[in-house]
């Protein structure tokens, strides 16, 4: 009997003993090198599978491509925030409004929006904006129907960890991200997709080399 439960008790003792040093957790996956044109490449074919339009230019290239996208689009009247490089907008025939606090109502009558981006990631297609410089606030880019965002080739990553890295000061600043992965879209029951329901309806990607 005692030998019984002498052996019950060892059997106890030996499943609580203390486990050793825990292994490191893998905050994100490891970085894969990839060839710069790929992931630029990847990045193009990602963003249009979400049904979003892109375009590549150079810079000199880019305030033209910017007049044709909202002329093409017939935008009359176009927002840009505040500390949007002016020269982005230099060739709009439409009325180029300035987002110095528009109400939600005056927002409404902007029939695209110009923007520019934090970080854009190639394995997803997403864009990132935390709303600093050149994005403006989140209202800017949410309510009018047409997105059209700046891009920089210097500015694409290639997947998601890599991205969360660099938005790391955004974050540190309190900074809100918006992740955009095509126009806005949303489905019903019967998987009908409906665009434009909480977001613009189309998304112009203007992806810029050489910046």
């Amino acid at each position: 009997m005692s030998s019984a439960r002498d052996e019950i008790l060892q059997r106890i003792r030996t499943a609580h003993t203390a486990a050793g040093a825990p292994e490191p957790i893998r905050r994100s996956a490891p970085a894969t090198e990839r060839d710069r044109a790929e992931v630029l490449d990847v990045f193009v074919r990602m963003t249009e599978d979400y049904r979003a339009v892109v375009e590549r230019c150079t810079q000199e290239e880019l305030p033209g491509h910017i007049a044709r996208t909202v002329e093409t689009a017939k935008a009359a009247r176009i927002g840009i925030p505040p500390d949007l490089d002016e020269r982005w907008t230099a060739e709009i025939a439409g009325t180029v409004v300035v987002d110095d606090g528009l109400s939600t109502a005056e927002l409404d009558t902007i029939d695209a929006v110009v923007t520019g981006a934090t970080v854009g990631i190639a394995d997803t297609g997403t864009i990132v904006l935390d709303h600093s410089g050149n994005q403006g606030r989140r209202a800017l880019s949410l309510v009018p129907d047409m997105h059209v965002c700046v891009v920089l080739e210097s500015q694409v990553v290639a997947d998601v960890p890599t991205a969360v890295r660099g938005l790391r000061p955004s974050v540190d600043a309190h900074r809100a991200l918006t992740w955009i992965s095509g126009p806005s879209a949303t489905s019903d029951i019967e998987l009908s997709r409906v665009e434009g329901v909480h977001g613009p309806r189309t998304l112009h990607v203007i992806l810029v080399a050489g910046a």
